[in-house]
């Protein structure tokens, strides 16, 4: 029996992240009146998008810390000139969680890799810390 025969893949196992991820979608998240919503992943993510069809911006951050500080990104509220709804680029993030606020329907897709969530542990949890540039 090799000595490396049980090895599980962790946050900087690059083959997890060269292969498409496992789906991930969730639609319709009310992130308004619920206030600040956490989705977490069954996995870590490889990448990560999100769409606002609401009527408000939507702030978006990595931790909780993250999103009560200023260290969130801002999807836009959807068109009121009919052209759809704003959506934040393809972010190719390890993340196990996102925190969300501010909007009454998100809908959030992601590539989720097997690499398991404990492997983005930090003192603040599953999560970044939230930090200056962290989010």
């Amino acid at each position: 029996m090799g000595k490396f025969q049980n090895l599980v893949p962790g946050i900087n196992h690059v083959g997890a992240f060269q292969v498409s991820g496992k789906p991930f979608a969730s639609g319709a998240i009310e992130a308004l009146v619920a206030g600040p919503v956490q989705i977490i992943f069954p996995g870590v993510t490889s990448w990560l998008y999100v769409i606002n069809r609401g009527g408000n911006d939507c702030k978006v951050a990595y931790s909780k810390n993250g999103l009560l500080n200023t260290n969130y990104f801002v999807v836009p509220a959807s068109s009121s000139s009919g052209h759809g709804p704003n959506a934040s680029p393809i972010l190719k993030v390890k993340v196990a969680e996102i925190w969300l606020s501010g909007s009454g329907v998100v809908d959030v897709a992601a590539g989720i890799t097997y690499i398991d969530v404990q492997s983005t542990k930090t003192d603040a949890g599953t999560s970044w810390s939230g930090s200056s540039g962290v989010g």
